[in-house]
């Protein structure tokens, strides 16, 4: 094993955070980390430092954050990283950058490549209602996940998992993955896998308007929906224009006896609402500017709810 090389990493969210954290406790020499800006969160609109960031400035690395890294990446040609390492950065990397460290670019993909190529691929496994996902170390390319394949490790997926608690798995066996991987890369003894263009699947960008729950789905696909963006940012529905959003919601029947959307029971027993082919239960949820509460809670003191629409 020769010596540890400059490493610049890219990475923005809590989950990337981890492995960050876990790289530099390994001893690995980062030298710099490239984060999207900081975001305004809640609404006191409080500017807020990514989670990467508050590693690297605890442990007096760099922090670049470009607002469009394909424009301004002079920063990279000053540090003369070695190699780099990426886990969810949220931008397109210019191959110009990918061009400057001599070791290659590594990125950890949440998905057991080629399936789920893209930007939300742990979200479309919940959606749909995989059983196994995985990490995957890959080469990084030009092309959007496209590149070599050198390690993979898998996850079960439980059917109480939601992106919340599947993001915790991520995060350990992504940093698990690139610790036994490593030394094996650096001594070239990691030769890298091609895709299989033909098995190739996207996992798109989700949008904002995706988060408003579409009703009129079948039951599993309203439940991976749910499941996809529990708990942040939250799959609502509209109640007389309020915000709803669904955190947890199970199957309960096959029966169809009110329009899509109808409140069939609202009482200590349970919040059931119809869906296209039968009735769901609303076992946790949130009110905009409230904090999460059971269903239970929601009833608690509101009279009238069955019959009502949401939608």
């Amino acid at each position: 094993m020769h010596e540890y090389p400059r490493i610049l990493y890219l990475g923005t969210p809590g989950i990337s955070s981890f492995v960050l954290e876990g790289l530099i406790s390994a001893g690995y020499n980062v030298v710099g980390v490239l984060a999207q800006p900081d975001k305004e969160v809640g609404r006191k609109r409080i500017l807020e430092e990514v989670p990467t960031k508050k590693v690297a400035l605890k442990h007096n690395i760099p922090v670049f954050q470009p607002a469009k890294v394909r424009l301004d990446y002079q920063f990279a040609q000053e540090l003369q990283p070695d190699l780099i390492i990426c886990f969810a950065y949220g931008q397109i990397i210019p191959q110009g950058l990918l061009d400057i460290p001599h070791l290659g670019a590594l990125n950890l993909h949440g998905s057991l490549l080629p399936q789920y190529r893209g930007a939300s691929p742990m979200q479309m496994a919940l959606i749909n209602d995989d059983k196994v996902t995985g990490i995957t170390l890959m080469q990084m390319i030009d092309k959007m996940d496209a590149g070599l394949m050198y390690a993979k490790k898998e996850i079960t997926i439980d059917d109480k998992d939601n992106f919340t608690s599947l993001a915790e798995k991520m995060k350990v066996a992504a940093l698990h993955l690139l610790l036994e991987s490593l030394p094996l890369y650096l001594d070239e003894k990691l030769p890298g896998i091609a895709q299989n263009e033909d098995e190739v699947t996207f996992a798109g960008l989700i949008k904002r308007e995706q988060e408003h729950l579409d009703i009129r789905q079948p039951k599993s696909k309203i439940i991976g929906w749910v499941r996809a963006l529990s708990e942040e940012p939250g799959a609502y529905l509209l109640w007389k224009d309020q915000i709803i959003k669904m955190l947890e919601v199970e199957a309960i029947n096959d029966q169809v006896e009110a329009p899509i959307g109808t409140i069939i029971q609202a009482n200590k027993n349970g919040l059931f609402i119809q869906v296209s082919d039968g009735q769901l239960e609303i076992k946790r949820l949130q009110m905009a500017g409230k904090r999460p509460m059971t269903s239970k809670e929601f009833v608690n003191g509101r009279q009238g709810l069955e019959g009502e629409i949401w939608l």
